[in-house]
């Protein structure tokens, strides 16, 4: 894979991302509701992290030709040898952490209309965080575009058949609700661009950044495992309740994290909320088809609204990567 990816290229991978956001989220939500024994969430998010950091080692070995000795030195170097850029891999994997626990907190303290609309302003708040820690410019256009897209999510999640008032909780867990949910926010934008900078600011490969991260993610999807499952696990196995659906939902979210990283490194992070959009609508779209769900107006205008989005963020532009570009580096191979 070359550094200057194309712009085939580039549509390949969001087309790969969107589909399988889509899949995984309609796959993931048949598995968590159908009959019979179910399996431990937080299992899945350490099986899935160990599926990412097995695939991208074989996509290191086929880089370097088979040589297990090349790709045992060059992790190695980048791992051992480079204790603070290991550090610096550390930094999403706690910001998302600090991320589930405050959703938990806002969605335990907030009506539905509320968190959607709250939550969908990681947004906005990528693109603006885009602009402050990579130097990136988005013109007038770009900025209606992704304020049209959040609005149009907000109506694809059909917030307003969910709506419920405020006056069951008191206002106090509604300040601490609404509080976590912008730290979400804020945690959300910043772990996504943070890692952005990272990949397209030094000249470690996407490869080895990614076993960095996944080292990170296996660890702190065990610590899950430990707080949450662990006595489940301890009676019933770790993998209880697996099937060949399950397997599935597994592949899916370990190809849709890694073409994530892809997709971070060769366009940004602000494609990626849109391609994440796009997914929605995608998964809502097959919900409708396979599992009978029934939606109104406000989805058919949400769709509209998201399409429209893209189709703006889109239009022909000036160039607003501002990175410094790397010179010099060697080819890697998917």
């Amino acid at each position: 894979m070359a550094e200057g990816a194309s712009v085939v290229f580039k549509l390949y991978c969001l087309a790969v991302l969107t589909v399988m956001a889509a899949s995984y989220t309609v796959l993931m939500r048949y598995t968590r509701t159908v009959e019979g024994v179910r399996y431990y969430s937080t299992t899945t998010v350490f099986v899935t992290e160990c599926a990412k950091m097995f695939f991208t080692l074989c996509i290191l070995l086929k880089e370097h030709k088979g040589s297990i000795r090349k790709v045992t030195q060059e992790l190695k170097g980048n791992i051992v040898g480079k204790p603070m850029e290991m550090l610096k891999m550390s930094v999403p994997s706690i910001v998302y952490a600090i991320q589930n626990n405050m959703t938990f907190i806002g969605l335990s303290n907030l009506d539905a209309a509320t968190y959607q609309v709250t939550y969908q302003m990681k947004i906005p708040c990528t693109a603006l965080l885009s602009v402050m820690m990579l130097g990136r410019s988005l013109s007038s256009m770009q900025w209606i575009a992704v304020f049209v897209l959040t609005g149009g999510v907000i109506l694809v999640q059909g917030i307003g058949g969910e709506a419920v008032s405020h006056t069951s909780g008191t206002e106090g867990s509604y300040v601490v609700g609404l509080t976590a949910l912008t730290i979400a926010v804020f945690c959300s934008g910043f772990a996504g661009v943070y890692f952005e900078k990272l990949l397209k600011g030094s000249d470690t490969s996407l490869w080895v950044r990614n076993v960095q991260m996944y080292t990170w993610g296996m660890l702190s999807a065990f610590l899950g495992v430990v707080m949450h499952d662990w006595q489940n696990v301890r009676e019933n196995g770790f993998l209880y309740g697996y099937t060949p659906l399950v397997w599935l939902v597994v592949l899916l979210g370990s190809g849709g994290g890694i073409y994530t990283s892809i997709v971070v490194k060769y366009t940004d992070n602000i494609m990626k909320g849109f391609a994440a959009a796009a997914a929605i609508v995608l998964s809502t779209v097959a919900s409708i088809m396979f599992m009978g769900l029934v939606v109104g107006w406000m989805f058919v205008l949400g769709a509209s609204l998201v399409i429209a989005a893209i189709f703006l963020y889109g239009l022909p532009k000036t160039n607003t990567e501002k990175l410094p570009a790397r010179k010099s580096g060697t080819a890697q191979n998917v």
